[in-house]
């Protein structure tokens, strides 16, 4: 693999350009990374908006038609549904574990299975959430792309 790097105070966007015989899945999981960290969530706390990088976010829930942003230790309010994330989401580590929940499976550090068939994940900062029945073969698929 050979890495070209072009730096230029003339550049007013970073442009990321790939060139390649055969997309492979290390290949797949690098433009995800890419894809991760150049982009960001607008929310809420406090009367204060702020950008939240994806790659900060470990997941979204919806209660009462209201998402929520969950960081390590935080939570913000987000003005999109979950669908409209979803869409936006495409091609990165997160995945739709719920009907109310999108997870970010690079925060996922183990899964375990409950009696019910539904999976129990366990995050970096040790919170754990319930992934449906329904979802469990797509969060397979993308968790087992993680590793």
């Amino acid at each position: 693999m050979k890495i070209l790097v072009e730096q230029s105070l003339d550049c007013k966007e970073t442009e990321i350009k790939i060139t390649c015989g055969l997309m492979d899945e290390r290949l797949k999981r690098i433009i995800e990374q890419i894809r991760l960290f150049s982009f960001s969530v607008t929310a809420k706390k406090d009367g204060v908006t702020l950008p939240i990088a994806l790659e900060n976010i470990y997941y979204f829930d919806t209660v009462d038609n209201k998402t929520f942003v969950y960081v390590e230790r935080d939570v913000y309010r987000c003005d999109k549904k979950l669908y409209e994330l979803e869409a936006q989401l495409v091609d990165t580590p997160f995945i739709r574990i719920s009907k109310n929940c999108i997870l970010n499976t690079s925060v996922v550090t183990f899964v375990r299975a409950q009696l019910s068939g539904r999976l129990e994940a366990t995050l970096n900062n040790d919170e754990k959430v319930i992934i449906s029945k329904h979802y469990i073969k797509d969060f397979r698929e993308k968790f087992e792309q993680r590793r």
